[in-house]
C-alpha cells in the first residue's frame, strides 16, 4: 500500500514538474525565453517546448498584423496651407528580440514610436506638395513613399511596416467654409451666365419665330389674294359666258337674286315707282 502511494506521489510530482517545464508556442505567437532575466532564446517554432522552472521564464507576443489608427493631424502643404489628415498603419513584429529591447515589448510604446515616425514622414511628403496634389493627384505616391521610409526606420524597433494608408484629407473647418463660399459664388456666377445665355437664346428664337410667322402670313395672304383674284376673274368669265349665251335669262336670274336679297325680311320696305325698271319682271314688261 505504501509502495502505491509512493508511486502515485512520484507520478504527481513528475506531472507538476512537466507542466511547469513545458510550454506551447502557437503559430500566431513569438516567444522569448529568459534565463535569470537575460534573453536566452527567441527562435521557437510552433509546438511544445521545455524550460527549466525558476531558472527560465517565458514571454509571448502576438505576431499577427497590428493596426495603428492615429488621430487626425494637421500638416502644412507647399503653399503653407493646413490640411487635416486621417491615416492608419498596418505593422507586425518580425524581430521579437529587437522589439523587446527597443520598446520593452510594450505594444502601446511601439505604437507611439511608430506614430511619430509616420507623422514625420507625412509632414515631409505633404510639405513638398500642393493642396490639389495631396487631395487628388498624388495620394498613392505619398502612401508608397511613407510606407517605404517608415519601414526602414521601424526596423530599429523589430517591426515591419506592412502598409500606410491615408483615409481622408480635409481642409480645416474655417478653410472649408471659405472654400465652400467661393465655390457657391462661382456656381452662382455660372448659373447667371447660363440664365443670361438662355434668355438671349430665347429672345433669338422668339424673334425668329415672329419673323417666320410674319413671312408665312404674308405669303398666305398673297396666295389668298391671288386665288381670290383668279376666282373673281373666273366668275366674271362665267358670268360673261352665261350672259352672251342668253342675255334675257341672265338678266332675269340676276333680278331674282336682287329680289331675294332685297326682300329677305318681312320688315323690309322699298319705295319705288311701279313702272320702274326694278319691277320689270313683276308687271310683265321687259326692257331690252
Amino acid at each position: 500500500m505504501n509502495g502505491i502511494k509512493i508511486v502515485l506521489g512520484v507520478v504527481v510530482v513528475a506531472l507538476i514538474t512537466f507542466s511547469m517545464s513545458a510550454f506551447i508556442v502557437d503559430e500566431r505567437e513569438l516567444v522569448i525565453k529568459f534565463r535569470l532575466g537575460e534573453i536566452a532564446e527567441t527562435d521557437y517554432k510552433p509546438g511544445i517546448h521545455f524550460q527549466i522552472p525558476i531558472v527560465n521564464n517565458i514571454r509571448k507576443f502576438d505576431k499577427r498584423i497590428q493596426t495603428l489608427d492615429a488621430d487626425p493631424e494637421r500638416y502644412l502643404t507647399a503653399e503653407k496651407k493646413n490640411v487635416q489628415v486621417d491615416s492608419f498603419v498596418k505593422w507586425r513584429i518580425v524581430d521579437v528580440e529587437t522589439f523587446f529591447k527597443s520598446v520593452g515589448g510594450d505594444f502601446w510604446v511601439a505604437n507611439q514610436r511608430l506614430s511619430q515616425v509616420v507623422k514625420d514622414g507625412l509632414r515631409g511628403e505633404f510639405g513638398k506638395r500642393s493642396v490639389q496634389e495631396v487631395i487628388s493627384g498624388e495620394r498613392d505616391e505619398i502612401m508608397a513613399a511613407i510606407t517605404a521610409s517608415a519601414g526602414i526606420q521601424a526596423k530599429a524597433f523589430g517591426i515591419e511596416v506592412v502598409d500606410v494608408r491615408i483615409k481622408r484629407v480635409d481642409l480645416p473647418q474655417e478653410v472649408s467654409n471659405s472654400v465652400f463660399r467661393r465655390m457657391e459664388a462661382e456656381r452662382d456666377r455660372i448659373a447667371k451666365e447660363f440664365r443670361s445665355e438662355g434668355s438671349e437664346a430665347a429672345e433669338r428664337i422668339r424673334a425668329e419665330a415672329d419673323r417666320q410667322r410674319t413671312v408665312i402670313i404674308a405669303e398666305a395672304n398673297q396666295k389668298a389674294e391671288k386665288m381670290r383674284g383668279e376666282g373673281d376673274a373666273k366668275a366674271t368669265e362665267i358670268y360673261a359666258t352665261a350672259y352672251n349665251k342668253d342675255p334675257e335669262f341672265y338678266a332675269f336670274y340676276r333680278s331674282l337674286g336682287a329680289y331675294e336679297k332685297t326682300f329677305s325680311s318681312q320688315g323690309d320696305l322699298l319705295v319705288l315707282e311701279p313702272d320702274s325698271e326694278f319691277f320689270q319682271y313683276f308687271n310683265g314688261k321687259v326692257t331690252k
